[in-house]
């Protein structure tokens, strides 16, 4: 296991301290760790020559079991840290170099791996590594992809419970109550999600229908003001008439992406609450069936945080805002139902995977975690990819960070061990690059 410090272009054997660091002179700051294993049997040293880059668009992902639990089956790992917020194609070069320092290390096939957010990223990069920065410059783009140097397209790539798209995770969580961009107090009341008069319940929201589209249609026309509001800004900055000649702030009162925030989704699990088709179901005592998959939790948060800065509010730019976290929808159409979300424009961002997904051709592997509601983005992705090597599967009882969820089971150890179950098939999976 190796720390990365992806700035100067040279490898340099620090033998004082008996660790190698390797130093790639990028342009940029960035950090990953490289986990290689070791290549002790001739099949070990087989996948030793499949490299896995694993990001998310905001998180340091360097320190997580992924890279560890796929360097013990064999493959080389890098784990790269990514800075909260930003530009998205500014993040392009850490995976750019991470392939390319993988290659250097002897792996002949990289695959991507994409975790909850990481897949917005990571599907963005590889369809502009295959079709080039021209696919996200057209006019229906809220942010035309600036994106001006090559770009090493990856061999595979792996979706792992990924999330609807980090710009439709914005437009989730935007608490419509709020009544002054900028305030988190001011809030109007008839929008309160934990009021029983809404349909709150402790044991699991019941929103009737009538709420939950008036609620719906009000999140998209708070979206299309902020949208409005960051391209007004973002003009101002071209003309250097900004506040800023580089970018601006762009805070986002109860505009959150974290879980607490995303509105109606913790609390009614009514909602994304079983596929449409049937698929592979990987369960925690090594067995699978194939069947329709429901989700298996327990309602979640019982308050709003939108009145917190730290915990609600949305910090970003002008420009990372439209261009990592800003999407349209349709006021009339914009809709959450059993099976997944329906009324969003594609085509007017990059900033989700299942609008990137049908520019890639490498072989994917998509996967959901039955025990959180982002598992349905799946099949919502492998719908709407059209390579021809494309697999899905799910793994039943499983948070969105892969543990068993303890709190959905009706006995002790009723999920098993999710995460075993997990790994060994995304390591078989990736044994076709061998």
């Amino acid at each position: 296991m190796y720390r990365l410090n992806l700035q100067e272009d040279a490898f340099v054997e620090d033998r004082t301290e008996g660790v190698q660091e390797n130093l790639l002179d990028m342009g940029f700051d960035g950090l990953a760790m490289y986990y290689a294993p070791e290549l002790l049997t001739e099949r070990r040293r087989a996948k030793g020559k499949v490299g896995v880059v694993i990001m998310h668009c905001d998180q340091n992902y360097m320190a997580l079991a992924m890279g560890p639990r796929l360097a013990q089956q064999g493959y080389r790992v890098v784990a790269c840290e990514a800075k909260e917020g930003g530009i998205i194609e500014d993040k392009f070069p850490i995976i750019d170099r991470a392939i390319r320092f993988l290659n250097a290390q002897g792996a002949e096939k990289i695959v991507l791996m994409g975790h909850s957010g990481g897949a917005t990223l990571m599907t963005a990069y590889q369809a502009v590594a295959e079709r080039g920065p021209e696919i996200f410059q057209g006019p229906e783009k809220l942010w035309k992809c600036q994106c001006r140097s090559p770009l090493t397209p990856a061999d595979g790539i792996m979706l792992i419970d990924a999330n609807y798209g980090n710009g439709v995770m914005t437009l989730l969580s935007l608490d419509p109550a709020v009544t002054e961009e900028g305030n988190g107090v001011r809030l109007d009341g008839q929008w309160d999600l934990f009021a029983e008069k809404n349909g709150y319940r402790k044991d699991g929201a019941q929103y009737s229908p009538d709420f939950v589209r008036a609620y719906r249609a009000a999140q998209v026309r708070r979206n299309d003001r902020l949208i409005a509001a960051a391209q007004e800004r973002l003009a101002a900055i071209a003309s250097g008439s900004g506040d800023y000649l580089d970018d601006e702030p762009f805070i986002v009162a109860g505009g959150s992406q974290i879980k607490p925030n995303n509105r109606m989704l913790p609390q009614d699990l009514r909602l994304l609450a079983h596929t449409e088709g049937a698929y592979d179901l990987l369960h925690g005592d090594g067995s699978v069936t194939h069947e329709v998959v429901y989700g298996v939790r327990v309602p979640e948060v019982d308050r709003s945080f939108s009145s917190l800065y730290g915990m609600g509010a949305n910090q970003n730019t002008v420009k990372g805002f439209l261009s990592a976290q800003a999407i349209r929808a349709s006021e009339a159409d914009f809709a959450i139902g059993e099976t997944g979300v329906s009324g969003i424009d594609w085509d007017s961002s990059y900033a989700s995977p299942i609008g990137n997904v049908k520019y890639i051709t490498v072989p994917m592997l998509t996967m959901g975690m039955t025990g959180s509601y982002e598992y349905l983005a799946a099949e919502m992705i492998y719908r709407a990819a059209r390579m021809t090597d494309k697999r899905i599967a799910f793994v039943h009882g499983a948070t969105h960070v892969f543990t068993p969820n303890h709190d959905a089971e009706q006995v002790p150890g009723e999920f098993g061990d999710t995460e075993a179950a997990l790994y060994a098939y995304m390591g078989q999976w990736l044994e076709r690059f061998l």
